[in-house]
């Protein structure tokens, strides 16, 4: 069980701090909510304490004996702000200790998460963006707001994003803590990234399609990480089961032919391509009218015929195009058990596509689809490398490392 304290700023958004706070409960964490006293006018102490379990403070002084900014500081294994304003940001850079939380964040050795949500005028103010990258200097990650509807009629980034992607950063960095230097130095800054991720579903007839098992996880992970370290980030998303994270552009797209005539443009322009998306091999010959059944009495179990055309091959296209200095990465879904087979077809497609580096994972008897956890291996033109076994969020962290690592021999 890890502990995690969950600052609360004094935000309209703190009311979605209430959901973050049962996800990390749900997820085993125990939570100690410290929020600041502007954060009780939004959400009153009995929530929050109801919620966690634990007596909720905001000053120092109201547990003196126990001096609860050390106690928190010294058994927290995480420390999350959600969310974090600009008022509190602008403090905590300050290396100010005016109340519980900004103490307990001074005091502690813990990684510090910050999730901030504000209007985008104050995002955006030249003052706000000193501060956070003084904070990322001083190894706090700060996760960029979402983009989106605010508080009245505005729009704009300032959001807080999803308790639920916070939730899953959360984990992520307790379970791969190295990955805050990355975050913190942002390592991609300046890098556009392009990610296709989901399935494709390729029509039948007007009304049906064939799709794939693909729920976009692992793309989702990969974008979510490389934006958290500073990359322009561009998602090419087919059918998804999962929610797109925050801070990225995105362009949708429903079939191979969509997603090979989007990554035509999109790949020539990009520094990192990363194909996760399950893309069809075949197509049918699409009916320009719906399909009817059989019908009567002796229909059951009638059968119909449809004929397939073979659908670009979209990673091999990419990969031919004159583009220097870049980064492609392909991935390879297989359903043998057996690992030396797994690898030695792995090891065939990286030949035959011609990209940098082949994700390569079994998906036999349904494993790895719409789960968070993966078993990947990652090859090179020399061979196999590192393998990854736990959550998308952590072999999202060893891909863009890879990445990173064959950035930086170009």
């Amino acid at each position: 069980m890890s502990v995690v304290v969950l600052g609360v700023g004094g935000g309209i958004a703190a009311y979605k701090a209430c959901l973050l706070s049962r996800l990390l409960s749900e997820a085993g964490h125990e939570v100690h909510v410290v929020p600041t006293q502007a954060a009780l006018k939004f959400v009153g102490r009995p929530t929050w304490e109801a919620l966690s379990g634990h007596p909720v403070h905001t000053e120092v002084f109201d547990d003196v004996p126990g001096v609860e900014h050390i106690r928190l500081a010294e058994h927290a294994d995480i420390v999350v702000v959600a969310p974090a304003t600009a008022d509190l940001m602008a403090r905590i850079a300050g290396g100010h200790a005016d109340d519980l939380l900004t103490t307990t964040i001074l005091a502690t050795s813990a990684p510090v998460l910050l999730a901030p949500a504000m209007h985008t005028g104050m995002w955006r103010n030249a003052a706000t963006v000193d501060n956070v990258a003084t904070l990322r200097r001083h190894g706090i990650v700060v996760k960029n707001p979402a983009s989106g509807r605010l508080t009245g009629r505005d729009s704009g980034p300032g959001r807080l994003p999803d308790p639920d992607e916070i939730a899953e950063f959360v984990d992520l960095l307790l379970a791969e803590p190295e990955c805050v230097d990355a975050m913190t130095q942002q390592d991609l800054a300046g890098r556009r990234i392009v990610i296709s991720l989901g399935g494709t579903r390729e029509a039948i007839d007007p009304v049906r399609y064939l799709g794939n098992a693909s729920s976009g996880r692992m793309g989702r992970a990969i974008a979510q990480v490389a934006a958290a370290r500073g990359a322009d980030v561009h998602i090419v998303a087919a059918h998804t089961d999962v929610p797109m994270p925050s801070g990225v552009q995105i362009t949708h797209i429903d079939s191979t032919e969509d997603l090979a005539t989007v990554m035509d443009d999109l790949a020539r322009h990009a520094d990192v391509v990363i194909q996760a998306v399950a893309a069809a091999d075949f197509a049918p010959v699409a009916a320009e009218t719906k399909i009817k059944k059989h019908e009567g009495d002796d229909a059951t179990g009638a059968t119909m015929t449809l004929h397939l055309h073979q659908t670009p091959d979209v990673l091999a296209r990419i990969c031919s195009q004159s583009v220097q200095n870049r980064v492609v990465v392909g991935f390879a879904a297989e359903t043998t058990p057996d690992r030396d087979q797994l690898l030695t077809l792995a090891q065939a497609k990286l030949a035959r596509k011609g990209c940098d580096l082949l994700v390569v994972n079994d998906v036999s008897g349904g494993k790895v689809f719409g789960t968070a956890g993966t078993d990947i291996t990652m090859v090179h033109q020399q061979g196999p490398g590192r393998r990854i076994t736990g959550s998308k969020s952590q072999a999202a962290v060893a891909i863009l490392d890879e990445v990173f690592a064959l950035l930086a021999t170009q």
